[in-house]
């Protein structure tokens, strides 16, 4: 009898407390309704289950830490990376020498071709130099063997020719003959004679201003008797020059 109270209170408190538990949480009151104040963090309620939450995290670990074989990739290619801008700034530095090396070629030619023109610029202005000297001594040995006749002495000289003029070739040629003859000895020819010698040149100049007739006729008859001289006094003859 004892054991059916005892078992039918203690049935009867769960009941009573049963009840109780219910009719609590069917009166808690409602959460306010509203917008949410500023500046409040959002709450986040998190409705999956605590198991797939922690996968998630871990994935989301997984992914931004990337594993030993991505790293090892990265490492591979960036290596690759270097060694590809190594080998350019090789080649161009490469390219850079070659072209330095081109310019350095070119220059020694260009160089080289310089020295040449002015080897032959040289060797063109000693010549140039040995010919203006050439002509300054020929122009001086012309100047020392011209012979000139002064107006003073002009006159005189076609006097005397006029008086050639009116002898015979043969007696005129023995005259002039004997003018020139004194002073051509030895190897000397009658013009070097007659180069050293005033009374040649006084035979030339009167000779000179002799009539074209008279003086043919003597130089033919001094060409029997002296060639020599006779050549002499046509070569001295193109070496008048008279003054002013």
């Amino acid at each position: 009898m004892s054991k059916k109270v005892i078992i039918m209170t203690a049935v009867a408190g769960l009941v009573s407390f049963g009840g109780a538990f219910v009719f609590a949480w069917l009166s808690r009151p409602s959460p306010a309704s509203g917008p949410p104040e500023p500046n409040q963090p959002t709450p986040v309620v998190d409705i999956s289950p605590s198991g797939e939450s922690q996968q998630e995290t871990d994935a989301a670990s997984v992914a931004r830490e990337p594993s030993g074989s991505v790293k090892r990739a990265l490492t591979e290619q960036q290596l690759k990376n270097l060694v590809q801008d190594v080998r350019l700034k090789m080649q161009e530095y490469n390219d850079r020498l070659e072209a330095i090396a081109m310019r350095e070629r070119r220059l020694q030619v260009a160089h080289n071709v310089l020295k040449e023109d002015i080897e032959s610029l040289e060797n063109l202005r000693i010549e140039v130099a040995s010919a203006i000297a050439n002509l300054k001594t020929e122009r001086d040995n012309l100047i020392k063997s011209r012979l000139e006749i002064d107006q003073k002495e002009k006159n005189n000289l076609i006097s005397i020719a006029a008086t050639y003029d009116k002898m015979d070739a043969t007696g005129a040629s023995k005259i002039l003959v004997s003018m020139c003859k004194p002073q051509v000895s030895g190897q000397q020819t009658a013009g070097d004679a007659g180069r050293k010698s005033t009374s040649y040149d006084d035979a030339v100049k009167i000779l000179h201003y002799m009539t074209e007739r008279t003086k043919a006729k003597l130089l033919a008859e001094l060409a029997t008797s002296e060639p020599v001289l006779a050549a002499g006094l046509c070569q001295r003859l193109k070496q008048i020059v008279e003054g002013n």
